[in-house]
């Protein structure tokens, strides 16, 4: 195991009260969150199962088990050191008020927001897509780190490089220095990081997964350890669970103290300390933008209808938003270097593993009404795109032109 971190089995009410106070300069604590539910979750290799019981006779019994902890941290927390206090809709209102009372208010420095995306549910409610992070530091004298990110696409870069004040009328312009020329205002180092924190929720098939319940991403951790601790300081994470913390702590060179009533959860933390990782964040790393790559111009064709881009499907431009029993019905665009059997075929390739009992290809060459309608796959359904459509409007309104009357009347004769 990692000789800067230690992973310690029991309540942490009592673990704490055998460490040295004012010892600890950071403690993040990720508790049960007032779910009123028993967790369990198998690992990947469905071998072993954890789990771990959410349930409390009254708010009143879970607010008394934090208050006796929160008090404990509050003994260890050094002068300049904050905690973190990891949250959710059921308990938030309720941590809120004990963390104003332990640590008091005037000591609150943050609500952070953990925005994530995950699949919708069935519940009858907004998906839940976000938790909360309390951030309350032991006084005014704390460490602090600012984390930066790139400018928006809309930022005027150039702009802010330059620096402003405020005229006799209070209003920012631009300083220029006795020679009319504008006066530069420093490098730049991003935006300053807020308190909307947009992390992807840890993927099922993440490396640094170990199928723990309510597992947390290494990175949250390390953005969290990067504002509020230096190199060397001792982290505390008194629920500690899978470790997350502490391979976080481990990473970026800090001390960690790891604290959980689970043997389980103290054998995988340890476990991971032998061996600290990350999985990287591809999302992050390129943006949500990276992955938009529906084809815009078969979308365009899309136009009047309603329907559901899909990102990243060789054979499927996109959905309608209505169904047949349930079963979704994809849309593809023919592309100018696919005859339409081609494009049928990828269609039916892509719509025949979702079980769509309804395929449509909109072609946009060969054709007018397709003779070869019996050489489709099965399901598939070829409609004529606008300029097929157009073509075969436009090639019967001139046929009909060079039929003479006398003819007309001949043949109606």
């Amino acid at each position: 195991m990692n000789e800067n971190a230690q992973v310690l089995l029991g309540d942490c009410l009592d673990v704490m009260g055998q460490m040295v106070a004012e010892s600890v300069h950071l403690v993040y604590l990720d508790p049960p969150f007032f779910t009123q539910k028993s967790h369990k979750l198998v690992t990947r290799d469905r071998q072993r199962e954890f789990s771990f019981d959410d349930l409390w006779a009254s708010h009143t019994e879970y607010a008394h088990f934090l208050v006796e902890r929160l008090q404990g941290m509050k003994r260890l927390l050094h002068p300049t050191g904050a905690i973190f206090f990891h949250c959710d809709r059921n308990a938030s209102h309720i941590v809120r008020l004990l963390l104003d009372d332990v640590f008091g208010a005037e000591n609150f420095r943050a609500e952070i927001i953990w925005h994530y995306r995950r699949w919708s549910n069935a519940q009858k409610n907004l998906l839940p897509a976000h938790q909360t992070i309390y951030y309350y530091t032991r006084s005014d004298d704390y460490t602090f780190h600012p984390q930066y990110g790139d400018y928006s696409a809309s930022t005027n870069v150039d702009q802010i490089w330059q620096r402003r004040r405020r005229d006799e009328n209070g209003k920012s312009v631009y300083e220029l220095d006795a020679k009319g020329e504008v006066v530069p205002n420093g490098a730049k180092k991003g935006v300053p990081l807020g308190d909307v924190w947009d992390i992807p929720y840890l993927n099922p098939k993440a490396a640094e997964r170990t199928g723990y319940p309510t597992q947390k991403p290494v990175l949250l951790l390390e953005q969290i350890i990067k504002i509020a601790s230096n190199e060397n300081d001792l982290i505390l994470d008194p629920f500690c669970g899978s470790g997350t913390t502490l391979v976080a702590a481990a990473l970026l060179g800090r001390r960690a103290v790891g604290i959980d009533s689970s043997q389980d959860a103290v054998a995988i933390s340890r476990q991971r300390l032998e061996n600290p990782s990350k999985s990287e964040s591809v999302l992050l790393q390129v943006g949500r933008a990276a992955y938009e790559n529906a084809n815009e111009e078969a979308l365009a064709l899309l136009q009047g209808i309603d329907v559901v881009p899909v990102q990243r499907n060789r054979g499927i431009d996109a959905f309608v938003k209505s169904d047949i029993d349930g079963y979704p019905i994809p849309i593809r665009v023919q592309r100018p270097e696919e005859t339409i059997l081609e494009a049928a075929d990828l269609l039916y390739r892509a719509g025949s593993t979702k079980n769509a009992p309804l395929m449509i290809l909109v072609a946009l060459w060969e054709g007018g009404y397709f003779a070869f309608a019996d050489e489709l796959p099965p399901g598939v359904v070829v409609v004529e795109g606008p300029g097929l459509a157009i073509g075969r409007v436009v090639e019967e309104f001139i046929t009909s032109r060079e039929v003479s009357p006398a003819q007309q009347t001949s043949d109606s004769g």
